[in-house]
């Protein structure tokens, strides 16, 4: 079952045979020992044991190198050595323009507004943080409460709208709901002081824009993510005051709790979160090339040495893919709030009353009690779907909890129609997840469905769909998806 080896020679010819097995049974006996090793120990360092492991593992995958390569070596032989001639060509690009490390897709194929982003829309109101897209409805009644989506301020938002028939905006819309999606601007150095108090409160502008827009007294939040404790701030100083602006809250793969033992727990030292919080806020920001190297080297295999062996030793071009596309068009983080997001992941602060204050209000997250609907992935390595699951217990409100299949990124891009798609729903969240799962019922198909049918129960009733985008004091200002998205700035 494992893709690196599918070659006939790898089970044809004896010496590939004798190889490979003997590399399996290496790492397989590596695993153990790490495994081992970690009884008893810290997560943190149990997962840097095996963290490092892992990429000595991959690394050393006889798949690697051209001479125990079968699919390499028969490449050079049938292009009489151009493949390599290729190979290098693209591995002098990738250390000039990639940080030598392997291209995932190649510059240019997808263009944002042509290909990706490119759900029918406006941009109906911009600040100095986010611009608020309103899409254009695409049935004739639409419901009256709308919903305000929260991506992740790490990333662009057209992950959520990528082309048509896998685009989360296209899909909401036509259910009836009115959709509005924040698009975060790309910070540079000079916002390297925006913090969770900038972007909760960019999040509460929305909601009075959108209210406005709409006639609706308040919304329904969807947070992706990092975008899920964005909203989770400002959900908390809403209760403290008082404030019944929104309705409901969902959550798609976002932690709250991150007291739990996972991959990413390999990068919570407090020598390694010290140093990178040190660099951050020296340089204002962190790139999203420093970011995204972290994440990539959780899953070596699939997103470091499949493209090494792909780019150099076959020769191929990256393929073309819209989430690659995505994934390689990234965005900063100012330094204050990576610095914020640090502090958060390494002394778990969501779960400790009182620690943390966004917008002068101290979080108490079982003061947050509109009804919630919350989503795991079953092998998301990023955000586990146990600590996921945490989130119901920890709000003061009820609860939903839909656990998708596939992982992080992957259960966020799910369009209904999927044959492979599936999510287990079931009753009411209790303590135990294993519990819960136990009880869980299989559903064929995408969470978008389940969350759907959840979003549009506390919609309200229904109303004639809105003739043009915005409203007086909210006038359109440029079709979606805008400009923060191909970092432009208006000059007035």
């Amino acid at each position: 079952g494992d893709r690196r080896f599918t070659d006939a020679a790898w089970t044809s010819n004896p010496a590939f045979r004798m190889v490979q097995q003997s590399y399996l049974a290496s790492a397989q006996a590596l695993d153990r020992i790490v495994a081992a090793m970690g009884d008893g120990r810290s997560g943190t360092r149990a997962e840097q044991a095996q963290f490092a492991a892992t990429i000595v593992s991959s690394a050393a995958a006889p798949t690697n190198f051209l001479t125990s390569n079968p699919a390499a070596l028969k490449r050079a032989f049938e292009t009489g050595g151009m493949s390599l001639a290729r190979g290098a060509r693209n591995f002098v690009h990738d250390v000039r323009h990639n940080g030598a490390m392997p291209s995932m897709t190649e510059p240019g194929v997808f263009e944002v507004g042509r290909d990706l982003a490119v759900t029918p829309g406006a941009v109906v109101a911009r600040d100095a943080v986010a611009e608020i897209l309103q899409y254009t409805p695409a049935t004739d009644e639409m419901f009256q409460r709308p919903v305000l989506v929260i991506p992740p301020p790490i990333g662009r938002f057209y992950f959520l709208d990528l082309r048509p028939g896998r685009s989360f905006a296209e899909y909401a819309v036509s259910r009836g709901l009115q959709t509005f999606m924040l698009s975060w601007r790309n910070p540079t150095a000079e916002q390297g002081y925006w913090n969770l108090d900038t972007y909760a409160d960019a999040v509460s502008s929305a909601i009075d824009a959108v209210r406005d827009i709409t006639g609706s007294p308040d919304v329904n939040l969807i947070g992706f993510c990092a975008g899920g404790i964005i909203a989770t701030t400002l959900l908390n100083h809403l209760a403290a005051v008082n404030d019944h602006r929104v309705h409901s809250v969902s959550y798609a793969v976002t932690l709250l709790d991150f007291g739990l033992r996972a991959p990413i727990t390999a990068f919570s030292g407090r020598g390694l979160i010290a140093f990178a919080g040190h660099r951050s806020r020296r340089q204002g920001i962190i790139t999203s090339r420093q970011m995204g190297s972290a994440f990539t080297w959780l899953r070596p295999d699939d997103l470091v040495f499949n493209y090494w062996v792909n780019n150099y030793l076959m020769g191929d071009k990256p393929p073309a893919f819209d989430i690659l596309a995505w994934n390689a068009d990234g965005t900063n983080l100012p330094g204050a709030l990576h610095g914020q997001f640090l502090d958060i992941f390494r002394d778990n602060l969501l779960t400790r009353p009182g620690q943390l204050s966004v917008l002068g209000t101290p979080l108490r997250l079982p003061a947050i009690t509109v009804p919630a609907f919350v989503t795991g992935a079953v092998s998301d390595h990023l955000t586990p779907w146990k600590g996921c699951y945490r989130t119901t217990q920890l709000l003061g409100g009820p609860s939903t909890f839909v656990l998708s299949y596939s992982g992080h990124i992957a259960s966020l891009v799910n369009p209904p129609g999927n044959p492979k798609a599936h999510y287990w729903t079931g009753g009411v969240p209790g303590e135990d997840p294993e519990q819960w799962l136990a009880a869980a019922e299989k559903q064929q198909g995408s969470w978008w469905e389940a969350w759907a049918e959840w979003a549009t129960a506390r919609s309200g009733g229904r109303r004639p769909r809105p003739r043009t985008p915005g409203s007086e004091r909210y006038p359109a200002l440029s079709p979606a998806p805008g400009l923060y998205v191909r970092d432009m700035v208006p000059t007035r």
